[in-house]
């Protein structure tokens, strides 16, 4: 089967000398897509169009159904991850999405790396810390 950004995914992304990913925009569009998150929390009634902070403290209410389900507890931590990283880099300035060495992680601006896919799992599994927890601490820094 032919799916274009699948295709360029498995490659994984083309990182220059510095371990800087050379698509940046198109990396970060691939991570937020976040599909099934978006739809559990649509069927809560939960609209994440603007990708914001206040989107965290709403997830941080949901109900955590998905918890009954294992292949979907870690497809929904995986995206909470991603969703919040996204945030991160759409609103706190000079955090940038990097290749980390057990998969995508956000780059603060001092340097410092936030494993945001395994706080996202940690999130689902347990609802601790909360997403908008984690938003806050970080954007502090």
């Amino acid at each position: 089967m032919d799916i274009p950004f699948l295709d360029r995914w498995r490659k994984r992304p083309a990182t220059d000398a510095g371990g800087v990913w050379t698509d940046p925009e198109g990396v970060g569009e691939l991570l937020a897509e976040c599909e099934l998150l978006r739809v559990r929390a649509a069927s809560e009634g939960l609209s994440l169009s603007d990708d914001g902070p206040e989107d965290l403290a709403a997830l941080d209410q949901l109900l955590p159904r998905w918890r009954d389900d294992p292949d979907e507890l870690d497809w929904l931590g995986n995206d909470a991850g991603l969703y919040l990283g996204t945030v991160i880099v759409r609103t706190v300035p000079g955090a940038h999405w990097g290749p980390g060495p057990e998969g995508p992680v956000v780059v603060m601006a001092s340097g410092r790396e936030v494993d945001v896919v395994t706080a996202g799992r940690q999130w689902a599994d347990t609802g601790a810390p909360e997403l908008s927890q984690i938003y806050a601490e970080v954007s502090e820094s």
